[in-house]
């Protein structure tokens, strides 16, 4: 008989597509819908889903063109956010998942707050690892995602293209960590070999174009969080030039119930705060669990 706290790699049909989930934990504990960001997959969360597993039940799904998940082509599926976040809302029904809390990380945050936003009652808490929702978070970095978001050229796909190297990989693990010999290098390479699919760097320019649509919900996600008050934990690694902690700041404005920890560390947090977060997580859920 397999172990509960055993992670399990499923696969479940959607819209005709396989989607691909890691699931570990009783199906009775309080569940957390671990949704990742890019270049990842669910592999970002392969050591923090054993780590809870004990208590709570994970579930974290890789999008369409990310990880284990169906590649459609870019003129097969609609990659922007608005689909994904749809795939993810039917995964939330086909899994029967009433109740849950939302960890958010870069991707993860436009996804998860379309399906927060739109099912507020079924959201127990947010958990925010370098997720933005206010315009405060895009800084430089985002300029040339911005001139793409106007102008959708060849010339302007071209520079953001080059984001999709193995070097630019690489940066995004150890950029801004504390020590860059703690952080694997199975990580870069295991996401690369995702990237350089035939194919997958279309899918890639169609979501840096589709972000665009992201800023401008932002004023909606904030209503939410006024209005329902979510309890909200933040994780942020501070060295993250992608998602700078200026983004993480403004929830004070907005969120009542909030812990707010920024942390020693670059955009993948988990990679060397595991534990750390993990424990944040543990006791952040127990509080605010089903009554």
């Amino acid at each position: 008989m397999t172990n509960l706290n055993t992670t399990m790699h499923k696969t479940i049909e959607i819209d005709g597509i396989d989607i691909f989930y890691r699931e570990a934990g009783s199906k009775n504990a309080p569940t957390i819908l671990l949704l990742h960001g890019f270049p990842t997959s669910s592999h970002m969360f392969r050591n923090l889903i054993p780590a809870l597993a004990d208590e709570f039940h994970l579930i974290a799904p890789d999008y369409p063109g990310f990880g284990a998940s169906s590649m459609p082509k870019v003129d097969e599926f609609d990659y922007s956010f608005d689909k994904l976040a749809d795939i993810v809302e039917k995964l939330t029904i086909k899994l029967d998942l009433q109740l849950y809390f939302l960890y958010l990380m870069d991707y993860g945050a436009p996804v998860g707050y379309r399906l927060a936003s739109k099912y507020p009652n079924k959201v127990l808490g947010l958990i925010v690892q370098n997720g933005n929702a206010y315009e405060e978070g895009l800084r430089d970095f985002w300029e040339p995602l911005k001139a793409y978001w106007q102008d959708k050229t060849p010339e302007n796909a071209q520079v953001l293209a080059d984001f999709l190297t193995l070097e630019s990989t690489k940066w995004q693990y150890t950029n801004g960590v504390r020590n860059p010999e703690t952080i694997a290098p199975d990580n870069w390479f295991h996401d690369q070999y995702l990237l350089d699919r035939p194919g997958n760097k279309e899918i890639q320019l169609e979501l840096f174009y589709s972000y665009g649509t992201n800023p401008t919900l932002y004023p909606k996600w904030q209503d939410y969080f006024r209005q329902f008050q979510p309890p909200t934990l933040i994780v942020w690694g501070k060295g993250d030039y992608i998602f700078p902690q200026e983004g993480a700041h403004p929830y004070k404005r907005d969120l009542k119930n909030l812990e707010f920890h920024i942390l020693d560390t670059g955009h993948f947090a988990l990679e060397e705060d595991l534990e750390l977060i993990a424990n944040y997580i543990r006791n952040f859920a127990r509080s605010n669990g089903p009554k």
